[in-house]
């Protein structure tokens, strides 16, 4: 029953061992407004490193504006400030990178990242301010450190709405921990939580930010950390609650935080967002949307468009990942076993070794338009179980527009958050 498809995506297939071979594939991104590139796990070398080569050349030669990625608003800002040479921004990129402190911290505190930032930060030099590519982060989830972002910026910028953010912060202050689960168990015995002190705080910035006299980047930071401080007191009382979809809240902010960030740059902007295939794959096309589930690469397509927007798929055979055994367990590098046979990384594996595929090529086949299994390993993985619970029925040329394939992976190159050096370690592999 396999052999069919095999032979489909071995005549659908483009071979690729560096950037000039992505030609066809880069003309055909370079007209979107959004291409979203994914990964099937959050800690794989030869995802981050193909999406930065991708997105160079979209940002380089295609006029894209910025990359905005899974990861939270306050140290992805510090980072767009370090590649874009703000005055007071930490000069060394491995200082910028340093502010990744919450778990999972390998997965935008690493070389493969740190790579990217200083190309990134070289490109900017050569540019006016207005003309610079920006980095920024899409998730939810950091509750403290957004309300401390937006407590720095009030106290000097708008005294008024400082003491909307400081009754917000009284509310929140007994409960703080790293991740919001003590606010969330609050909530619990106190269901309303403090939803209407930084539904406060959100209205007064909002209301305030056209007069605010810094430059418009930092007023739209001030607002997106008020955005995130709302969303993510939500995301903890649902989460201990129950009952409604902390996933949806989730990807709902990334579309909106997305949408913001084209907002910012203009009428004629175009972003890249880089997340697990999770989120930008089409949810439509999985069991996710059986149970009620949507997110971010779907959200797109229904605002945006199919002709507008690129979504692009990532996955691989066998190898090795950087993972968690647990929540907040120390990080490790994983065994990344050979994939299920039958599923979708296999069929790959038995086509071909490195390559990309276009779906409207695989879409002629109907053999093709039906769920396949198809892998996605998390922060939290455990290699032993992995084919019980890690593959999502997909059918991959609806979920995607493009899919890249590589047989072999390795696990992505962590960077010491606690260390003060800038010397990327002689395993990494510059020559790939």
């Amino acid at each position: 029953m396999s052999d069919p498809l095999i032979k489909i995506i071995e005549q659908s297939k483009h071979e690729f061992s560096g950037t000039d071979d992505l030609a066809p594939l880069l003309e055909s991104l370079a007209d979107k407004k959004i291409v979203m590139l994914g990964e099937a796990s959050h800690g794989t070398h030869e995802y981050y490193q193909w999406r930065a080569r991708i997105s160079k050349k979209l940002l380089e030669e295609h006029d894209f504006d910025f990359v905005v990625v899974e990861g939270d608003w306050p140290a992805c800002y510090e980072l767009n400030r370090h590649v874009k040479g703000y005055a007071d921004a930490p000069e060394k990129t491995t200082d910028a990178l340093k502010h990744f402190e919450r778990w999972p911290t390998w997965m935008w505190a690493n070389w493969e990242v740190y790579e990217f930032a200083r190309w990134l930060k070289g490109f900017n030099q050569e540019r006016s301010t207005g003309e610079q590519k920006g980095f920024y982060g899409l998730d939810v989830y950091s509750l403290w450190e957004s309300m401390d972002a937006v407590m720095d910026y009030l106290k000097t910028e708008d005294p008024q709405a400082y003491e909307a953010a400081k009754d917000a912060m009284r509310c929140f202050e007994p409960y703080r921990d790293e991740d919001g689960q003590r606010y969330a168990l609050s909530t619990q015995l106190v269901p309303e939580g403090c939803a209407d002190e930084v539904t406060r705080l959100l209205a007064e910035v909002r209301r305030n930010a056209p007069t605010y006299n810094s430059d418009r980047e930092e007023a739209l930071s001030a607002e997106q950390n008020a955005h995130v401080s709302k969303n993510a007191e939500r995301y903890y009382r649902i989460m201990a609650r129950g009952g409604e979809s902390t996933w949806n809240l989730r990807d709902r902010h990334m579309m909106d935080t997305l949408n913001r960030l084209l907002a910012f740059h203009g009428r004629d902007a175009k972003g890249i967002v880089w997340a697990h295939n999770t989120h930008i794959g089409d949810a439509t096309f999985t069991d996710m949307s059986t149970q009620g589930l949507f997110n971010i690469g779907q959200l797109a397509r229904e605002e945006y468009g199919n002709k507008q927007v690129a979504l692009v798929g990532f996955g691989s055979y066998e190898g090795s990942v950087m993972a968690g055994s647990s929540w907040g367990a120390p990080m490790a590098e994983m065994d990344l076993p050979a994939a299920r046979e039958g599923s979708w990384e296999d069929l790959c594996n038995r086509a071909g070794e490195q390559f990309y595929l276009n779906s409207a090529d695989l879409a002629r086949h109907d053999a093709l338009l039906r769920r396949i299994a198809h892998r996605a390993v998390g922060v939290v993985y455990n290699p032993r179980h992995e084919r019980y619970g890690n593959y999502v029925p997909t059918v991959i040329p609806k979920r995607y527009d493009h899919f890249i394939f590589f047989a072999a992976s390795r696990a992505l190159h962590a960077l010491d958050i606690k260390a003060d050096s800038e010397t990327i370690p002689d395993t990494y592999p510059f020559a790939l």
